[in-house]
């Protein structure tokens, strides 16, 4: 997408963005891809003109589609086949969904990358960059009915895509506790759990993510003084994203050299057992929410926040007036909320567990 179009040939993008005083990148993750630009805001015009000229008529050659196939390729080995997370990343997902698209890396197998051909992106670009599966947000000192008149001039004309296709949705339920290990050349064992969690929707997101913060936020948090500063581990993390379809709510630890997995394991799962029978208290609770607030409020400090904001909560929540909505339900999320979503989510039948068993270089 930053190899040329029709009118501004490669790497005019960024060449005439930077020249306006502007940034641009882009990510994707599980559900959507994210292009975003930094810039002055009479440069407005300027960069509405690139960004749909690309929707318009994106120009993509063989030797384009090499290049990247090359870079892409890079970065799977860098952040996956050669980082220990990564690799039991991939496996916990493989293990969390036996159905669902989410089971897939999104940077894809080598495989993938290796095989996919111009025709093959030519019609992911048809169906999934079309106006009408894309959703456009300015923030700034603009004037907001001259920027729409704008965009609507440039986008207006550009043919709706194909109907995107649904995501499969026939998860199965989970009946058991499912286990992986991965061997990799390492200092010491680690080990990932994770939970199938609600969509980004569901009331129960948002106690999940003050659960987080009582877990893992902080040198104050459970899991950091129960088992780091007692030495059963040298660092223990959360990972909890919303997502459009359910989620994965994932705890980390990394053992010191030598340290024992036995040891470590049940620790970690009497912390979450204590959670779901005995509940946390109200100053856990109030702490966490302060947190979150916080990380909320420091987002929609910048302009760029408030327009992530804006189409995340489109996106995941299905309307971008609810973009300070988490700031409301964690008001409401209590101490009887957490220890529900511990004992509901974070059961011993519907977890997965990856361990990193350390092995020697060949």
């Amino acid at each position: 997408m930053f190899n040329g179009s029709q009118r501004y040939g490669p790497k005019e993008f960024d060449r005439i963005l930077e020249a306006n005083g502007g940034t641009s990148n882009a990510y994707t993750s599980n559900d959507v891809t994210v292009y975003y630009d930094d810039f002055a805001a009479e440069a407005l015009p300027t960069v509405i003109d690139l960004e749909s000229d690309r929707v318009r008529s994106l120009r993509l050659d063989e030797e384009t589609l090499e290049q990247e196939r090359a870079v892409v390729k890079e970065e799977r080995r860098l952040r996956t086949d050669n980082s220990t997370f990564g690799l039991m990343e991939e496996q916990l997902e493989g293990l969390v969904y036996q159905a669902h698209p989410y089971r897939w890396p999104v940077i894809g197998w080598m495989d993938d990358i290796d095989r996919i051909a111009r025709e093959d992106c030519l019609s992911y670009f048809r169906t999934y960059y079309a106006p009408s599966n894309a959703a456009l947000y300015v923030a700034g000192d603009i004037d907001p009915e001259v920027a729409m008149r704008q965009i609507e001039e440039a986008y207006g004309d550009i043919p709706q895509g194909p109907a995107v296709p649904p995501v499969p949705a026939g998860e199965p339920e989970q009946r058991g506790e499912r286990r992986a290990e991965v061997r990799y050349p390492a200092q010491a064992a680690a080990v990932v759990v994770g939970f199938r969690g609600p969509p980004a929707c569901h009331p129960d997101a948002a106690a999940l993510d003050v659960l987080q913060a009582c877990l893992a936020v902080g040198e104050g948090s459970r899991l950091r003084r129960r088992l780091v500063q007692q030495e059963v581990a040298v660092s223990a993390s959360i990972g909890w994203a919303w997502r459009i379809d359910p989620g994965v709510f994932m705890l980390f630890l990394e053992l010191a050299p030598g340290a024992s997995r036995k040891r470590a394991e049940e620790a970690l799962f009497r912390e979450l057992d204590r959670v779901a029978t005995r509940g946390v208290q109200k100053g856990e609770v109030e702490r966490a929410r302060r947190l979150l607030r916080s990380s909320v409020l420091h987002e929609l400090a910048t302009r760029s926040g408030v327009a992530h904001a804006l189409g995340q909560a489109e996106l995941l929540l299905g309307d971008w007036r609810h973009a300070t909505k988490a700031l409301e339900q964690y008001r409401e999320v209590g101490p009887p909320d957490v220890r529900r979503v511990a004992e509901a989510y974070l059961a011993p039948r519907s977890r997965n567990v990856v361990w990193l068993e350390p092995e020697s270089s060949p």
